[in-house]
């Protein structure tokens, strides 16, 4: 049978764009924006890229572009520096164009961001969101303070997944008809039920690359439609589905 996911294609750069990645990256690694490691977020971005492509995401030639960016200055940085530098052979720092291309889109998602957290008159009323405090009062109470994820925790998230079946060296032939619009009403359906669930109880005990997959992509397409919304305990923690609107 073939796989339904070679027709089922979501662009990646309808949820965050290759900026939005190198912030992540410089998040993560806790890097001074000033001081990039070139060397070390090249090589995260392209395996993030590596990643993104396994999971039948639909890349923007944008990430590729800004790939081959990240190369190239690397290469400038490669570059022996004469002991006394003429003025001629002075340069500005290669990373300082990406730098301030970063800062801008920095500040942008941040006046984005004070934007959308602004009251909406008239028209321009939507749907109170969910009581994240209120839908977690099944949650342990060792559980951390949940804060929602972006797409590159999630493709992170579903990657450790992944690695996990493949090293699996088993062969299994599995006949099991998968529709992602089905995966999207089970995982509407449980969430009306249970009111939060993680991505492992989403999964059960059916954990093939192939349901995998599916299931990532049926919660791209919920968050794009804004119904769910996911939330992480901490760093690699635990992360729950929730319903983006109550119900």
């Amino acid at each position: 049978m073939a796989d339904e996911t070679t027709d089922y294609a979501i662009k990646l750069d309808i949820f965050e764009g290759p900026l939005d990645l190198l912030l992540y990256l410089i998040k993560k690694n806790e890097i001074d924006i000033y001081n990039i490691p070139i060397a070390l977020v090249t090589e995260q971005y392209l395996q993030y890229l590596k990643i993104i492509k396994s999971l039948n995401l639909d890349l923007a030639g944008e990430y590729l572009v800004m790939a081959s960016t990240l190369i190239h200055i690397k290469s400038r940085m490669l570059l022996p520096v004469p002991d006394e530098p003429s003025d001629e052979e002075t340069e500005e720092d290669p990373r300082a164009e990406l730098v301030r291309q970063l800062l801008e889109h920095q500040a942008f998602k941040e006046a984005a961001t004070a934007l959308e957290m602004r009251p909406l008159l008239e028209r321009d009323v939507f749907t109170r969101a969910a009581q994240i405090s209120d839908k977690a009062e099944n949650l342990s109470d060792n559980d951390d303070d949940l804060i929602e994820v972006n797409i590159f925790e999630l493709i992170e998230a579903f990657h450790r997944l992944v690695s996990r079946i493949d090293k699996k060296e088993l062969m299994e032939i599995d006949l099991e008809k998968l529709s992602i619009t089905d995966i999207i009403n089970d995982i509407m359906e449980r969430l009306s039920r249970d009111k939060n669930i993680t991505f492992e109880e989403l999964l059960g005990e059916k954990r093939d690359r192939r349901r995998i997959v599916y299931t990532f992509l049926a919660i791209l397409e919920l968050i794009k439609m804004r119904m769910i919304k996911a939330y992480q305990t901490a760093a690699f923690g635990v992360i729950r589905i929730f319903p983006a609107v109550e119900s």
